[in-house]
């Protein structure tokens, strides 16, 4: 049974009645980059530990100097399985034939446990600004602090954090405007985004720490879906590095006589009222080998919050993985943080 606190971010808003607009200006000023509602991606990953969490929520700022917080945590101290989200794409986007085809198989898409139900934890703390560094210390029972450095995108409608110092994490990234957090667009307006989106990475697994920066991903590739309108999906024809006879497909896998080495690709939206997105993707050797149709075992589950302009725009996704192997051992969880932007 998780632990869930439920908690409401109230919408920032300016009261500008009686103010004049340098004034306003000046009170905006106080905020991280004049922005007030972040997406947030934060974890403590370390390449000897098996006691990994990862973070991924919203922090709002206000000009008073007190930030809140409504985040969703996994933690390798309490590893949980996957939960279904109750998608499954239509068969314009998906197939039940599986074999050989060009569209994903038609599975309910999972996503990691918790996300489809209220945050975990809500929390409230005081900051300040700096120049370009907001620092941040959270009200709770042991200290912690954070510091970010806080960079405008050119056409200044984005403020990105850049991740300095944190008593409790260790990597991180975040990027917020002045659109409510409520705000959020459509699958359509995610494959149609016009902006190259690249992705930017910690991983850990296996007590080894992998980064990489700079992965494009091309949303354009996805299939929209005619009926299930809010998922996307993509089969990917071949893996060079995953999807092989040595990672787990000994009888189907890339280097085998069958030499099935396709990724299935669900990108699915969690809520009409938030930011949450999620990513789903494994390899489809991996449920010929069990002989099944979807796969259960230890898929890549990757919880996303859209990035929003102060237009309303779309710009990518701050995410976390929280997949743990099922049934352990813990050296065998796959977590991570990453986002996947145009600004970075």
């Amino acid at each position: 049974m998780r632990a869930v606190l439920a908690a409401v971010l109230a919408t920032f808003t300016l009261l500008a009645t009686g103010v004049s607009p340098a004034s306003a200006a000046s009170s905006l000023s106080a905020l991280p980059g004049g922005k007030a509602n972040f997406v947030v991606t934060q974890g403590f990953l370390r390449a000897a530990s098996t006691q990994n969490w990862v973070r991924l929520g919203t922090y709002q700022f206000k000009t008073n100097g007190t930030v809140s917080a409504n985040s969703y945590l996994w933690w390798q101290r309490n590893p949980e399985g996957r939960q279904a989200t109750g998608v499954v794409p239509d068969s314009s986007c998906a197939t039940k034939a599986g074999g050989k085809s060009t569209r994903v198989r038609a599975c309910d898409v999972l996503t990691a446990p918790g996300y489809t139900g209220a945050p975990d934890e809500s929390h409230t703390g005081t900051y300040t600004v700096a120049g370009n560094v907001v620092s941040i210390r959270w009200k709770i029972n042991q200290t912690w602090t954070e510091q970010w450095r806080v960079r405008l995108s050119p056409d200044g409608k984005l403020a990105q954090l850049q991740f300095a110092n944190s008593t409790l994490a260790t990597h991180g990234y975040g990027y917020g405007s002045n659109a409510s957090l409520t705000t959020r667009r459509a699958m359509s307006s995610v494959r149609a985004f016009p902006g190259a989106l690249r992705q930017d990475l910690v991983s850990w697994s296996g007590n080894h720490i992998v980064n990489s920066a700079s992965q494009p991903f091309s949303q354009s590739a996805f299939r929209g879906c005619a009926t299930t309108t809010w998922c996307l999906t993509y089969l990917q024809p071949a893996s060079k590095g995953a999807c092989q006879k040595s990672g787990g497909c000994p009888n189907y896998g890339g280097g085998t006589k069958a030499n099935v080495s396709s990724i299935q690709y669900y990108l699915t939206k969690i809520s009409n009222t938030d930011r949450r997105d999620t990513l789903w993707h494994w390899c489809t050797c991996l449920a010929m080998e069990r002989k099944t149709f979807c796969y259960s075992g230890n898929s890549h589950m990757k919880p996303l919050l859209q990035i929003i302009d102060d237009s309303g725009a779309f710009r990518g996704w701050v995410g976390a993985e929280a997949s743990f192997y099922p049934g352990g051992p813990r050296t065998k969880d796959m977590m991570a943080v990453f986002r996947l932007s145009d600004f970075r």
